[in-house]
C-alpha cells in the first residue's frame, strides 16, 4: 500500500500495482518521495524532468555560493614606506572585492632575529587596513615566516 500525491492524482491510498497501473495510464513514473512514512509517499510526475529540475537547483545553489579567495602580499622586517604603502594600497583593494589578505613578513639569513620589527611591520599593516578588515588570526612566526590573516568587514 502506498500514498499517491501529485497534480494529476487525488490523495489516496492504493495498493502498489494499482498505483503503478494509474501512473503507466499518465504516461508518467511513480517516484517514490518518503520511503519512512506510513504508508510509504509515492508521486506521479516525469522523473527525468525532476531530475533536470534537481540538478539546476543544485547548480543554482553553487552559483550562489560565496568563493573565499586569499591574496597574498609579502613584506620584509625593513620594508620601506614608499613600498609599505604600495602594498597597503593592493591590501585595500582586495578587501573591498571582498577578498581576504594574507600578509607575510619573511626573514632572510640573519634577519630572523629581528623578529619584533616584522611583528611591528605586520601590526602597522593591520592598524592601517582597520577601516577596511579585521584581524582574523594575529601575527605567528612559522618557520622563516610571519603571518596574519586580515578578514575584509562586511
Amino acid at each position: 500500500m502506498v500514498r499517491v500525491v501529485g497534480d494529476n492524482a487525488d490523495n489516496n491510498i492504493y495498493s502498489l500495482k494499482d498505483a503503478l497501473n494509474l501512473a503507466y495510464d499518465q504516461g508518467l513514473d511513480l517516484v517514490e518521495i518518503s520511503p519512512n512514512a506510513n504508508p510509504p509517499v509515492c508521486k506521479i510526475i516525469e522523473y527525468q524532468k525532476y531530475l533536470y529540475e534537481q540538478k539546476k537547483r543544485q547548480k543554482e545553489q553553487k552559483a550562489n555560493a560565496t568563493k573565499i579567495v586569499i591574496k597574498e602580499i609579502r613584506l620584509s622586517p625593513q620594508t620601506d614606506d614608499h613600498d609599505f604603502e604600495f602594498k597597503l594600497n593592493h591590501a585595500i583593494r582586495f578587501l573591498k572585492e571582498g577578498n581576504k589578505v594574507k600578509v607575510e613578513v619573511f626573514f632572510r639569513g640573519r634577519s630572523i632575529l629581528y623578529k619584533e620589527q616584522g611583528e611591528t611591520q605586520l601590526l602597522k599593516f593591520a592598524e592601517a587596513l582597520f577601516e577596511y578588515g579585521k584581524p582574523e588570526q594575529m601575527p605567528k612566526l612559522e618557520g622563516k615566516r610571519m603571518q596574519m590573516i586580515i578578514a575584509p568587514k562586511k
